[in-house]
């Protein structure tokens, strides 16, 4: 089995009530191993082996030397990665390959540009640290300036992409309240520019770009390429530094990216009481000036977001760039309509939303709602346990204690399988009752005993109408957490809850008619037979 298979059953078998010393021998592995797999479901990533010495070593340097005074000839008359083994060989006498030098000059020759401060910056996106639901994640800070004030406008995203590009500028439009009529500098960034023509400051512009610049009436100023151009951005370069070591530092520990960008707005109208220099006046004062030169926003909204039409696999799953992300299983095999934003993403099928998720930041990782594989499941209760979007469900905090000890007394009352399905049925009800009267009737009806779907249900129902019409002693209870524990069940409650029966009561006085005209008959023939 591959690694993540032997967590997985590592993890089965710990909750299954099996000691550390147990697992150790079942699965001939180090207690090191399944203290790993108890504590995590992935496996950590193999450490990179340091690089093996090659033919290749003595000759880097002189590699590099010629890359560096590439740097200054002209543009047709460098150095090739054939020409290079040429000279390797012809002037030194090197026994390498021409593999090994064409791999070692791709690596080496960004490094080089960057190190010569001749590589194209980028002048709106800085990558900021921050540790996110306790992981330490890489994030891109998105600056807006205005140069009179000094007025700057700040986004977090989990990408520097184009969808990132384009919602960093409809924030900072609207912050601002306007649109700037001057032209606002750009560095050759990938998702404004398709390409750039030569060392001028002319540019083929990628086409969403052009649309998004018609749409709020921007006109763009490129910055040249390499160190000539390295002057014309340096307030926006500055003002990232700025930000970044007066707020990022020490590093943000926040739970979801919207509340770091809440910290950062709070950040930006505190910037705006500081003053820049030696000027005599407050960035906000300067501001103050400046708005009302700008122009007003357009009314109609631009869409920012990118669409993509992936098919749904056999595991309900899309990819969506690097990343997969869950949908209902109903949708397996059909093609759907993905939205994808700097933050999140929307899929819709036929025009409906089916399902939201936060855009992941790692490369390669996969999204899973537990809600999506509901209907598969309550078919196959034997799946639930060890189901990965459970495990998911369960490290994002909705999948709750208050649902570990209702499916234990479940499981123990009406066995595993009956037992599951009950738990199933209960998170179905998720989807027409609200997340919290559910927990609150999982706990109810747990502390009663009633173990069926329908006095959660119940219970449920009866939270959210005591939330609608509090009482003194109700409302009191929902503010400690402790509803108190009692069930009534569902059909007494039907019952309990019947209409008023206005009808009157039946009678069988106009049955009496029928007797006397029945004895009338008796007597006449009677009479006869005498």
């Amino acid at each position: 089995m591959s690694k993540v298979e032997l967590y997985a059953a590592i993890r089965r078998d710990h909750r299954g009530g099996m000691t550390m010393g147990e697992i150790e021998r079942k699965y001939n592995v180090s207690w090191r191993t399944v203290r790993r797999a108890v504590d995590s479901v992935w496996p950590e990533p193999r450490k990179k082996l340091p690089p093996r010495p090659t033919a290749l070593d003595p000759y880097k340097a002189v590699i590099d030397g010629i890359l560096r005074a590439d740097l200054d000839a002209p543009r047709k008359q460098r150095h090739t990665v054939t020409r290079l083994f040429h000279r390797l060989v012809e002037e030194h006498g090197a026994d390498v390959s021409y593999q090994m030098v064409r791999r070692y000059v791709a690596d080496r020759k960004p490094r080089i540009l960057v190190e010569s401060g001749k590589a194209p910056l980028e002048a709106f996106f800085g990558d900021v640290n921050v540790r996110l639901a306790g992981e330490l994640v890489t994030c891109y800070l998105f600056s807006f300036r205005l140069s009179y004030s000094g007025k700057a406008v700040h986004r977090v995203f989990a990408s520097c992409g184009q969808e990132a590009f384009f919602e960093g500028h409809v924030h900072a439009l609207r912050t601002l309240g306007g649109v700037p009529r001057s032209k606002v500098r750009y560095d050759n960034l990938k998702a404004a520019v398709a390409r750039v023509l030569g060392l001028s400051r002319a540019r083929v512009e990628t086409d969403r770009w052009i649309a998004f610049k018609s749409h709020f009436g921007l006109e763009s100023f490129y910055c040249r390429p390499g160190i000539d151009g390295a002057h014309e951005k340096g307030g926006v370069e500055g003002q990232i530094g700025y930000f970044r070591r007066n707020h990022f530092t020490p590093v943000p520990e926040v739970a979801s990216l919207s509340e770091l960008n809440e910290l950062v707005e709070q950040w930006d109208q505190h910037d705006g009481r500081r003053r820049i220099g030696s000027r005599p006046r407050t960035i906000d004062e300067y501001f103050e000036v400046e708005r009302p030169l700008l122009m007003p926003l357009p009314e109609e909204p631009f869409e920012t977001g990118r669409v993509f039409t992936p098919r749904v696999d056999r595991y309900s799953q899309i990819a969506v760039r690097t990343n997969r992300y869950s949908v209902p299983v109903r949708l397996i095999g059909k093609r759907v309509r993905v939205m994808l934003h700097a933050s999140h993403l929307v899929v819709y099928h036929k025009n409906v939303e089916v399902a939201r998720h936060e855009r992941l930041i790692a490369k390669g990782s996969c999204r899973l709602e537990l809600d999506h594989y509901l209907e598969a499941l309550i078919r196959k209760p034997g799946a639930f346990p060890g189901a990965t979007a459970l495990e998911q469900a369960r490290s994002a905090g909705k999948f709750t204690p208050v649902h570990d000890a209702w499916w234990a007394a479940a499981v123990k009352a009406h066995g595993d399988t009956e037992g599951t399905r009950a738990l199933i049925e209960v998170l179905l009800m998720a989807r027409h009752i609200p997340y919290e009267y559910l927990v609150v009737g999982l706990a109810t009806a747990l502390r009663a005993g009633a173990l069926t779907a329908d006095a959660v249900a119940l219970e449920a129902r009866k939270a959210a109408q005591t939330e609608d019409e509090p009482g003194p002693a109700t409302s009191s209870a929902l503010a400690t957490g402790q509803p108190p524990a009692t069930v009534t069940f569902l059909h007494e409650w039907k019952l309990n809850h019947l209409p008023p029966d206005t009808r009157p009561l039946p009678s069988v006085t106009p049955y009496d008619q029928l007797l006397r005209r029945r004895a009338s008959g008796g007597d006449h023939r009677e009479g006869e037979a005498q």
